[in-house]
This record gives C-alpha cells, sequence and structure tokens, in this order.
C-alpha cells in the first residue's frame, strides 16, 4: 500500500512533523511512505525578504508533488501550516488544482488526513485541521484523525500541540520553537494510526 505525505513549508516546522508521519507509517508492515512537497507559490526575493531560503535548503531534496500523483496513493496526509486559521496558499492552490480528480472521483474511498502548524497555542491549528477536511469529504475520501488513543494530546504539564482532529505544533512568533516530542510523538502515532487503517480496508 501507497501512502503519501504531502505538504508546506516555510521555515521547516512541518517539514518535520512530516518526517515524523512518515517515520510512524513506515512502521506498518507493507507501507510505501513518499514525501513530497506542494509548489511553491513565492518568487525568491519574496522568501528571501521572509527570511525562509536558508531553512527551506533542508528539505529541497524533497521531491515537489504532481496532482497526478495523488492517484496512485492509498492514503494522502496532508500538512500545512495555519493561515488565518485556514490553509496556507500554497496548498490552497495545489487543492484548487485537484478538479479534474474530484470530476472522475479519482480519490473517492482513499484515507485522508491533515496535520498543521500555527504561531500561537490558540492561532487556528483546529480550525485549519477542519475546514482542511471538507476538501477532503468532497473528494470522498475517508477522513482520519487522531485519536485520544494518542494520550499525549490531554497532556497539561507543558504546552502542546495535536487534536482528535490532527497532530500539528507551534511554532512560536518568530518561528523559534521546533516540534516538541510529544508533538513528534502525535505526528508518529497519526502516520502509524492512518498507515493501519489503510491496510485493513486494503484487506477486506
Amino acid at each position: 500500500m501507497k501512502l503519501l505525505v504531502v505538504y508546506y513549508s516555510m521555515y521547516g516546522h512541518i517539514h518535520r512533523m512530516a518526517e515524523a508521519i512518515a517515520e510512524g507509517a513506515r512502521e506498518v508492515k507493507g507501507a510505501e511512505v513518499a514525501m513530497r512537497r506542494v509548489p511553491e507559490t513565492l518568487a525568491q526575493d519574496v522568501l528571501a525578504k521572509m527570511g525562509a531560503v536558508e531553512a527551506q535548503k533542508a528539505f529541497a531534496h524533497v521531491p515537489v508533488c504532481s496532482v497526478d500523483e495523488l492517484a496512485s496513493a492509498d492514503a494522502i496526509i496532508f500538512g500545512t501550516p495555519t493561515r488565518f486559521g485556514n490553509m496556507c496558499g500554497q496548498m490552497r492552490q495545489f487543492m484548487d488544482a485537484t478538479g479534474q480528480l474530484w470530476f472522475k472521483g479519482t480519490l473517492t474511498g482513499k484515507i485522508g488526513s491533515v496535520f498543521t502548524s500555527s504561531a500561537t497555542q490558540h492561532g487556528g491549528q483546529e480550525s485549519t485541521l477542519l475546514t482542511f477536511m471538507t476538501n477532503l469529504f468532497h473528494h470522498g475520501m475517508v477522513v482520519v484523525g487522531l485519536p485520544y488513543a494518542f494520550q499525549g494530546q490531554m497532556r497539561t504539564d507543558e504546552i502542546s500541540g495535536c487534536s482528535p482532529y490532527g497532530a500539528s505544533t507551534i511554532t512560536g512568533g518568530k518561528g523559534e520553537r521546533m516540534p516538541s516530542e510529544n508533538e513528534l510523538a502525535g505526528a508518529r502515532f497519526q502516520g502509524k494510526f492512518v498507515a493501519e487503517i489503510t491496510a485493513k480496508l486494503a484487506n477486506k
């Protein structure tokens, strides 16, 4: 079974979460996991002004995803930073290009899942995950979240991302905070859980 982790990362936070998602998925026997970035829409000079060029070198080796690649996957786990409580523009443009897949019903019955990040603890993580899921429902996908079986999302001894809707991380106002071990554990759990559900459906 083939799982795609499709994401956009500007400063590396979502990339690190994507790695953890992939790590978890690879724990499941028979899981073939590939990481893909969605196309960048900002010019290099704009990215330079935003201080993102150097950070993006760390994951420049990850291939850029084409819309057609989605058709070959049994499960797709999408990752996007929050932009005003919704997905980022780069991911929005990529999803808007999936119209032909929707028209043909190509993604119907496939597993879909989402993870995210935000600058602050209450910066729109849950609304981003939930509004992203509407796209998956329109495609007829079977949506999988992060169950409370991952008890790390109930911790109160530290500030942490993650909710029943998907793994998430808090980046800090200047991007100074990378994913915590608890947040990475949530991402690994989600990746493994999606792969397990995919395997069960494949064996029906």
